[in-house]
């Protein structure tokens, strides 16, 4: 009869109260084991777009631009566009050559190249034209002209940078020159033979030109230099760079090449005069 009833007990249990008590309160550790266990759901992250990238380049300061900044060089035009023009005196002249000897020449072999004072004439003021300049300079040209009947040879010679400028000072010296043979002494369309042999076929009182030709003329043998008596720069005028002609340094160096070919020789005998116009 007991077992009877524990049975019917049992069958009218649910089934969830089916375990012993032991077994029920292990039941709910089991239950709660398996709520922590289980993973939570993952959240679904939005993809982000990729973003633009931009280089912010840092500010420069003014340290770092005067740093970096290089130093502009001085050209002769920028010098001399503030300053006042100055006539060139015998001084320059003597300067030049010494910066210009002082590389391959000793110290006494530079004070031979020093030229005494009196072979050198009345500098240009920057008042004269050329033939004012020249009739100062030159006031018995007629009578030397007329016993000059030497072939191959002229009695003075002007000196300047450029063809054209040679043109314009044969233009300008009409009022000096008279009756006197003027000669072209440039490149410019001009071969050197026809130069030699005009110079060998007449006589030429004045030659006008470039110191690069004048000088392969007398490589040549085409010019003698002996029987010169003046020799006048072209030294103050200036081009459409502010440039003298001894400012360009091709020009300055056949200057100095040609005065070594004797006329340097022929200022210190004094038979030879320097100009500067």
């Amino acid at each position: 009869m007991a077992d009877d009833l524990g049975d019917e007990w049992w069958e009218n249990q649910p089934a969830g109260a089916a375990s012993s008590p032991e077994a029920s309160e292990g039941g709910e550790d089991t239950e709660v084991m398996q709520q922590e266990t289980v993973p939570l759901p993952t959240l679904s992250k939005k993809t982000k777009q990729p973003k633009e990238c931009f280089l912010i380049q840092p500010r420069e300061t003014k340290e770092d631009t005067t740093k970096t900044r290089k130093r502009r060089k001085k050209k002769i035009t920028d010098v001399l566009a503030k300053s006042e023009p100055k006539p060139g005196t015998p001084a320059d002249l003597q300067k030049l050559m010494k910066d210009y000897y002082s590389s391959n020449r000793s110290v006494i072999e530079l004070e031979e190249l020093n030229l005494p004072d009196s072979c050198f004439l009345k500098a240009n003021d920057l008042t004269h034209s050329l033939s004012s300049y020249l009739k100062e300079i030159c006031p018995k040209w007629v009578k030397l002209r007329k016993n000059h009947s030497e072939k191959k040879a002229v009695l003075m010679l002007i000196i300047c940078s450029s063809a054209i400028r040679a043109l314009e000072l044969i233009r300008s010296m009409t009022a000096f020159r008279g009756d006197s043979k003027v000669m072209k002494l440039f490149a410019k369309h001009i071969k050197v033979q026809e130069q030699v042999k005009l110079l060998e076929k007449r006589v030429v009182h004045l030659g006008v030109g470039t110191p690069g030709r004048i000088k392969e003329l007398t490589k040549q043998g085409g010019l003698n230099l002996n029987p010169l008596k003046f020799l006048v720069f072209d030294w103050n005028w200036r081009d459409q760079k502010l440039r003298r002609m001894m400012d360009i340094p091709e020009i300055r160096k056949e200057v100095f090449e040609l005065l070594e070919m004797g006329v340097l020789n022929l200022c210190k005998s004094e038979s030879l005069k320097l100009g500067l116009f």
